[in-house]
C-alpha cells in the first residue's frame, strides 16, 4: 500500500493564504499539505521529493514553491545539522500570523513513517526534541522579559511539555520571531497560565477546558481589563486575574455558569 494511502487527513487553507494574489494555486495546495504534515510536531520534515510525489511535481519545482512561500513569510525553515556541520534534516514551519493564535487542527495523522528519513536521525534529534521545543519558547520569552518569570520556576519540563502540547501551544522560535507583538503577548500570557496550571497541580482538570475556551477566556479578560481601566474595578495584575478565571473554570461544578470572572480581592497566587 502506498504511504499516502495509509494516512487519512484533510487540509484547511486559511483565508490569508487562499485569497493572497501573490501565491500561486499550486503553492496554496503545498501550504495546505505542509500544515497537515506539521500537525504532530508543529513542523514538517518531508523532503522535496516526498512533497513532489504527493503533488505530482518535480522536487526542484517544490523547492521553488517553498522558497516563494518562505519569501512571503508563510513558511519558516529550520536546518538541522550534525556535529560535523552536515545537514541531516530540514524542518518547515507553516505560518500565518493572524491565524497562528487561533488555529486548531480538526484532522489527525495516524502514521508518519516514510514521510522523510526521520528514522535515521532518531538518536540525534528525537531524544531532545521536547526539551528543545520548550527551551526555544521559554528562552525566547525570558529574552524578551530579561528575567525568569516566576511562573517558570520549579516547573517540570516534561509536565509543561505535555501541557503545552495539550493546548497546541508549542510554538518554535522562527514562528515567535515573526508574530505580531499582540499575538506574541497572547502566547506569552497563555503560556504563563498553562505553567501555573502545572505548578499548582490543576492540569489533571484540563479536560474541562478546550484550547478555544482558553483563548476565549483570555480575550474576555483582556476586554474586561480595557473596560475597567481607570476605574475602581481596574485589574491590578492581569496574569493573576486571568489565572483565577481559568482556575474558576477548571474547579467549578458542572451546574454553574460557563465561567465567571473574579473580583480583584479574590485573586491570590
Amino acid at each position: 500500500m502506498n504511504e499516502e494511502n495509509k494516512i487519512g487527513y484533510y487540509a484547511i487553507i486559511p483565508s490569508t493564504v487562499l485569497f493572497n494574489e501573490k501565491i500561486k494555486a499550486n503553492e496554496k495546495l503545498l501550504y495546505a499539505v505542509i500544515t497537515v504534515l506539521s500537525n504532530k510536531e508543529g513542523y514538517c520534515y518531508a523532503s522535496n521529493a516526498y512533497l513532489g510525489k504527493l503533488l505530482n511535481a518535480q522536487p526542484h519545482t517544490i523547492s521553488k514553491w517553498v522558497s516563494h512561500l518562505k519569501e512571503l513569510g508563510f513558511l519558516c525553515l529550520d536546518i538541522i545539522k550534525n556535529d560535523k556541520g552536515e545537514i541531516i534534516q530540514r524542518r518547515i514551519y507553516p505560518n500565518d500570523t493572524p491565524y497562528t493564535i487561533n488555529r486548531t487542527y480538526p484532522y489527525s495523522i495516524d502514521g508518519t513513517e516514510g514521510m522523510s528519513q526521520k528514522g535515521q536521525y532518531n538518536n540525534i534529534i528525537d531524544n531532545n526534541i521536547n526539551k528543545e521545543k520548550i527551551d526555544r519558547l521559554f528562552n525566547y520569552i525570558i529574552d524578551k522579559e530579561k528575567e525568569i518569570p516566576k511562573e517558570f520556576i520549579n516547573v517540570d519540563f516534561n509536565e509543561i511539555n505535555i501541557a503545552l502540547k495539550r493546548f497546541d501551544m508549542l510554538y518554535p522560535k522562527p514562528i515567535l520571531e515573526i508574530m505580531s507583538e499582540e499575538n506574541l503577548e497572547s502566547v506569552k500570557n497563555i503560556t504563563y497560565i498553562i505553567a501555573l496550571m502545572v505548578k499548582n497541580k490543576l492540569f489533571h482538570l484540563s479536560n474541562k477546558i478546550t484550547r478555544d475556551k482558553l483563548i476565549h477566556i483570555y480575550n474576555y479578560c483582556r476586554d474586561r481589563e480595557k473596560q475597567n481601566e481607570g476605574t475602581k474595578k481596574r485589574i491590578e495584575n492581569f496574569i493573576s486575574y486571568f489565572y483565577k478565571s481559568i482556575e474558576n473554570e477548571l474547579t467549578k461544578a458542572s451546574k454553574e455558569p460557563s465561567f465567571f470572572m473574579p473580583n480583584n480581592d479574590e485573586i491570590e497566587i
